[in-house]
């Protein structure tokens, strides 16, 4: 059984948990540095980025997580969690930081504000359609040494939706809101 950290301080946690555990997964709620023990990998929810990147300050979990991230601990970023993991923020608060771990710019609410919401099928390499549901998305705008597993075109241009970067995986979209579980098939399965 393989054992899935889920980054319980804010967002999409229940969600995603509830994915992972109909795969056979092991689910450990991470909220401080000692949950990362015996985790082989980490799903960041959507949520909201800036309170996301505050709390891994105040929980001790950003030096850590920066550590693990280095030592090849794989990890899965949805919505909010892409933010967190991009090397570059283009709408982000001052203060707002990331990890860089997938090389990417991303502009937070790229598909429109909360209002602007929509559901979309995204056609996924190898797996096929799967259900998209953006909520104030991250557009991924720049790409650099990433793997593009799915795009989507909201009437502008294609975007990459789903990337992979050796052992960092992220989606614009929220895969855990739908009953579809392959999106996180994919990331368990590369653990």
């Amino acid at each position: 059984m393989k054992h899935v950290g889920v980054l319980a301080l804010q967002g999409d946690v229940r969600e995603h948990a509830t994915t992972l555990r109909k795969l056979g997964v092991e689910v450990h709620e991470v909220r401080r540095p000692t949950d990362l023990n015996g985790i082989e990998g980490l799903v960041i929810p959507g949520g909201e980025s800036t309170t996301i990147s505050h709390l891994l300050v105040s929980s001790g979990l950003r030096d850590e997580l920066k550590s693990a991230f280095a030592d090849g601990l794989p990890v899965f970023g949805t919505c909010a969690g892409l933010i967190v993991l991009s090397a570059s923020i283009l709408d982000g608060r001052t203060d707002q930081w990331s990890f860089g771990v997938l090389d990417v710019t991303v502009k937070r609410n790229g598909y429109g504000r909360q209002t602007a919401s929509f559901e979309a099928p995204v056609d996924v390499d190898g797996i096929g359609p799967v259900p998209g549901v953006f909520i104030r998305a991250p557009r991924i705008t720049e790409v650099g040494a990433v793997e593009t597993l799915a795009s989507y075109d909201h009437g502008d241009g294609s975007h990459p939706v789903l990337i992979r970067q050796v052992q960092a995986w992220g989606c614009s979209f929220h895969p855990e809101l739908t009953a579809d579980v392959r999106v996180h098939e994919l990331f368990v399965n590369s653990l």
